[in-house]
């Protein structure tokens, strides 16, 4: 059982909450940090120790997650999760800092909030309310503000219980006993609202997402201080470089010895509105062009060092005369999915069909040995949905995502732009329902794509984002499953201008930007030797020490 109580400044949490538990051992889990110079601060402390039960017991842990995950059997209190939250943006240097120290903090949070997830024992967490506070004057209490209503939004999904106290008295806002009230339809902003399951979510879970390794994250930035070269002189190759040695939780790290390229077929009933520069027979061609090791993805890939595998979700095609081999086609949901201007792309059944085969397949190549996965799309007019997706779910108006596809003239570009606004209208009413509005708008190779890239965050196993149609894929993953992205990054931007709306709203700075639209994961594999570099340099290169060189302040450093 763990409950979440949430309260504003004086209105008696931390007192209702330590009411909650009447066992005659408790563990403490203090996270105010002792500020000897202040005596208002140190008195608020001692008052708050001397109201606990003699037989409890007090932990000023160094590290809290840790602490809840070393849980010894006798029910917990953590009071409270906004001041562990300032000291961890104390410590990230994230008040002033860039998005990297914001960065670096979140992912403590997403550790904060796995550890809470699979904490055995009875818990109690106190933190404060500030949604409903005024808007703090200055950017370092937005800043607060803004994390640590997230924060408290992704600890009240784990929670079995969330009450709010006012004034000393609780209100209940979740009891898991009890049915939840319907999405009341929250905005952008909704955290909450929007990772409640509905009925037709609970069909396709995902468990809590357990970020990479910070310890290793740690020892990596460490080890490019010891480096022979100075400081971030290697600028972005460093940060990816740390990115996964934190993904392999060891450093230094190795190379991938196996990266794979999986390709999502799928149709689009879209493509027949004329929003698109080729017929949809494309796409079943293409296929087959993909398995003679005809397309750009497999030349860009065996010079990469990947393999390269494709599966039909929902081609066009006529089973009876389809040719393409079992490993391509069982997965396949249906053939095509519906003109979503008009009508949905898929059913309730089709779109839960869908994203399990995804989680499948991405089961089946882990299982294989994979160790960075890049997911790739194919489907004429497959650019429409993905469009539809990301405006939806960021409320980007419709000019703003078009973007020319395959190449389409002026007139394909209106009726494009048409036909999303179209799907907009059915879209926007339900985009607090991930699933339903990839049923409503997507596609089954994007709800595919969707579970593929979330359960490879479940597997702890980094992936290289390819462009538009994947970025669409990745933001539904996100929703499925908040704090997959942590095991993502972008490969490159792709042309179309709805992928810089994705990359913003997913906080991933693309690798390369070299104007391609092309799709088939082929930004995300030319990307690939450039991630391989970066582990490289941390396995292999020098340190002062070893090769006898002499540091920034003139002498070599010590090795660590």
């Amino acid at each position: 059982m763990r409950t979440l109580v949430l309260g504003g400044a004086r209105s008696g949490k931390s007192a209702y909450a330590e009411g909650l538990l009447s066992d005659a051992r408790v563990d403490y889990l203090a996270t105010a940090r002792r500020r000897p110079d202040d005596e208002d601060w140190e008195a608020r402390i001692s008052a708050h120790v001397a109201r606990r039960p003699p037989s409890w017991h007090t932990v000023e842990p160094v590290d809290l997650p840790a602490a809840l995950r070393a849980a010894s059997g006798v029910p917990m209190l953590v009071d409270d999760i906004a001041t562990w939250l300032t000291g961890e943006l104390d410590d990230a240097g994230a008040w002033d800092g860039g998005a990297q120290t914001l960065r670096a903090c979140r992912a403590r949070c997403a550790e904060l909030v796995s550890a809470v997830a699979a904490c055995p024992v009875r818990l109690v967490l106190v933190s404060a309310e500030v949604g409903l506070g005024i808007v703090p004057p200055t950017r370092a209490g937005r800043l607060f503000r803004d994390e640590l209503g997230a924060l408290n939004a992704e600890l009240a999904v784990v929670c079995d219980e969330v009450l709010l106290v006012v004034a000393g008295l609780a209100v209940t806002l979740r009891d898991r006993q009890r049915p939840a009230p319907p999405a009341t339809g929250m905005d952008g902003q909704g955290w909450a609202t929007r990772r409640i399951p509905s009925t037709q979510e609970s069909r396709v879970q995902f468990p809590t997402i357990t970020p990479p390794d910070q310890q290793a994250h740690r020892e990596a930035v460490a080890r490019h201080e010891q480096l022979t070269k100075p400081p971030g002189s290697l600028g972005r190759l460093e940060e990816l470089g740390v990115w996964a040695t934190a993904c392999q939780g060891a450093c230094p790290p190795h190379p991938f010895v196996r990266p794979q390229v999986v390709v999502f077929a799928g149709d689009h009933g879209i493509a027949a509105h004329g929003v698109s520069a080729y017929p949809s027979e494309v796409t079943q061609q293409m296929v087959g062009n993909f398995l003679s090791d005809g397309a750009a993805i497999n030349v860009l890939a065996a010079v990469a060092g990947a393999e390269v595998r494709v599966v039909d979700v929902a081609v066009d095609c006529d089973p009876a005369a389809d040719t393409a081999p079992p490993l391509v086609t069982r997965h396949k949901v249906r053939r095509g999915s519906g003109a979503i201007h008009l009508q949905d792309a898929l059913t309730d059944t089709e779109v839960t069909q869908a994203v399990d085969a995804g989680v499948t397949i991405a089961d089946e190549e882990i299982d294989r040995g994979a160790d960075l996965l890049i997911a790739g799309d194919m489907g004429i007019g497959n650019t429409t949905p993905a469009a539809v997706l990301i405006a939806a779910l960021t409320g980007t108006e419709p000019v703003a995502v078009v973007g020319r596809g395959t190449g389409i003239d002026d007139a394909g570009w209106m009726r494009k732009t048409a036909a999303i606004r179209d799907a907009l209208r059915r879209a926007r009413p339900i985009v607090n329902d991930p699933l339903a509005l990839v049923r409503t708008a997507g596609g089954a190779d994007i709800a595919a794509m969707a579970g593929f890239l979330a359960q490879a965050a479940v597997r702890r196993t980094p992936v290289i984002l390819d462009g538009v149609v994947v970025g669409a894929a990745a933001m539904l993953a996100e929703e499925l499953a908040p704090g997959a992205r942590q095991w993502w990054v972008a490969g490159h931007r792709s042309m179309e201008p709805a992928h810089t709306v994705a990359l913003e709203h997913l906080e991933l700075t693309p690798i390369l930007d070299l104007g391609m639209r092309l799709g088939e994961g082929s930004g995300a594999v030319v990307a690939l030797p450039l991630v391989q570099m970066a582990v490289r340099v941390l396995a292999d290169m020098a340190t002062f020490a070893a090769a006898g060189v002499s540091g920034p302040s003139g002498a070599p450093l010590p090795a660590r």
